[in-house]
């Protein structure tokens, strides 16, 4: 049977469908929407990439001392075109800016503050590897005329809705404000994200482990321990796990998400405190994970209840399905051996 128009779940309505469990103004709404708007373009750069000759590196370092890809810096002034404008957005980070990001039409009114990561695994832009946008939103806590980088420093615990756009063979956004998981993907043949994944949950046990290997001399000596012991035949514990990594942190928690498993990125020898952002990355995946059953670790605590100290802090990061987190932590932390 053909699915008929009335049947179809654009993200737009959706969003305004659940707008009272947002906030009863619609101004939250609005900056989803925005985001959603966002991706529709960066999309569409990143399907043409080849033919602007925007691929490619863009002859700079961001604050991260990682290269800058011309995507990158396409990808994050849309975000700031778009979402600075927004009369009830007093601040903004992006791992690509040093410093936050001023909103000229911020007032004492302005509600929300956003962080981002423009174009998350960039440096696979020239292999059409899959990429995406993670994004992260907060209420204020300040009071002046204009917010302060105090208001993106805060716990993760206190995000009021996080997500990602991932430009695969798809492009696909995944939020949640709090009460589940949703996914749209994007029908360019209409222009619409429409509702494709309602209420995602992850399995609580995955087949599926995502780590550099090639680092694992440098971890702490649990994890090679867990590493070696998911890799073990044993039919009873549903053992052995499957490796897969791409390198690019959206597509292979996307992947983890639906299908179950479990994504590493420890520190090690040369980055102690880890290597992923933790405002941009880390807290938004770890919001999203934790509405859709899994679980999401630093090693020694849940990602979520981190303070920030300084805007571009970096984190180590577990994260997936909750048993086979808490079977890596277990390792880690000799509990198992």
């Amino acid at each position: 049977m053909p699915i008929r128009p009335k049947d179809i779940i654009n993200i737009e309505r959706f969003i305004n469908r659940h707008q009272m469990e947002l906030d009863a103004t619609g101004t939250f709404s609005n900056i989803l929407v925005s985001i959603a708007l966002a991706g529709k373009y960066i999309s569409r750069d990143v399907n043409r990439a080849g033919l602007l000759n925007i691929l490619g590196a863009a002859g700079k370092t961001n604050i991260q001392g990682e290269s800058v890809q011309k995507l990158d810096l396409i990808a994050n002034q849309i975000l700031i075109d778009l979402l600075s404008e927004n009369p009830h957005v007093a601040i903004m980070g992006s791992e690509e800016m040093a410093d936050p990001i001023e909103c000229k039409n911020s007032t004492r009114e302005s509600d929300y503050v956003i962080s981002f990561d423009p174009l998350d695994g960039s440096s696979n832009i020239d292999a059409n590897a899959s990429i995406g946008t993670i994004f992260s939103i907060q209420r204020r806590i300040t009071k002046g005329d204009h917010g302060t980088e105090e208001d993106l420093l805060q716990e993760g615990r206190k995000q009021i809705a996080a997500g990602y756009i991932i430009y695969g063979s798809s492009t696909m956004m995944v939020y949640t404000t709090g009460k589940g998981v949703h996914g749209f993907t994007f029908d360019p043949t209409v222009g619409e994200f429409l509702l494709s994944h309602e209420n995602i949950t992850t399995p609580e046990h995955g087949k599926i482990y995502s780590a550099n290997e090639g680092n694992v001399h440098n971890w702490e000596e649990g994890f090679g321990r867990y590493l070696n012991y998911v890799k073990v035949a044993d039919a009873e514990n549903n053992r052995p796990y499957s490796g897969r990594y791409i390198g690019s942190l959206v597509a292979d928690f996307h992947r983890n998400l639906l299908y179950g498993g479990i994504f590493l990125y420890p520190a090690n020898k040369k980055t102690k405190k880890g290597k992923l952002r933790l405002l941009y990355e880390a807290n938004p995946l770890a919001m999203i994970c934790e509405q859709a059953g899994g679980l999401a670790s630093n090693g020694d605590k849940p990602i979520l209840d981190i303070k920030p100290t300084e805007l571009h802090e970096r984190t180590p990061l577990i994260i997936g399905s909750k048993h086979n987190v808490t079977e890596a932590l277990d390792f880690l932390h000799g509990r198992r051996k």
